[in-house]
């Protein structure tokens, strides 16, 4: 397994820490008067969602973890089980409900999403920027809404209650961002 200094890390890279599988989520240098430099790192427990603060002596080692990831198509639930097929092999992955994080609020049959894995494990499933949704339930447009109105809230296909434009409508299909569940545009 390869190896990765404190100088090397970058948000985003994944470590392996006391045996457990960490995402760097930020690191920080910090230069203490005469001694050593450290490192203060703040990580994501790639398999528990847990976060935790880290301080190391600058130049510290870690052993680097390979995480691939994979596109697949979502295929249905059974249960606290989500079933995904690689769309190159046809191979499905059945992946626990604690794995899937965020991204029940996003995802529909035969939708695409990432899954990251370590090895055969999957560790987290990783939805695009955005989602086209339709919405299934609003209340009625009022004549002379415009888009520079308020705002209401919709219920989209997948469950998620999002805020809308006065002017959007029930079946119309909208783009949501997955990072922050905002509505952004229409889609369709």
């Amino acid at each position: 397994m390869s190896q990765i200094s404190t100088g090397e890390l970058r948000r985003g890279a994944t470590i392996e820490l006391h045996g457990k599988l960490y995402a760097v989520l930020s690191y920080e240098h910090v230069k203490m008067g005469r001694g050593s430099a450290l490192v203060r790192l703040k990580l994501r427990d790639a398999r528990s969602g847990a976060i935790i603060e880290h301080t190391v002596q600058a130049g510290t080692r870690f052993d680097r973890a390979r995480i691939e990831r994979r596109e697949m198509q979502y295929l249905y639930a059974d249960g606290d089980i989500y079933h995904f097929m690689n769309t190159e092999t046809y191979d499905q992955i059945p992946v626990d409900a604690a794995k899937m994080g965020d991204a029940v609020r996003y995802l529909k049959e035969n939708g695409v999403c990432e899954l990251a894995l370590y090895g055969e494990e999957v560790i987290a499933v990783e939805m695009p920027g955005s989602v086209a949704l339709a919405v299934t339930a609003t209340d009625p447009g009022v004549k002379g809404d415009t888009a520079q109105g308020g705002a209401k809230p919709a219920t989209l296909e997948t469950g998620l209650v999002v805020n809308v434009p006065l002017f959007i409508g029930e079946g119309e299909i909208i783009r949501v961002n997955t990072e922050t569940g905002e509505y952004i545009e229409r889609a369709g």
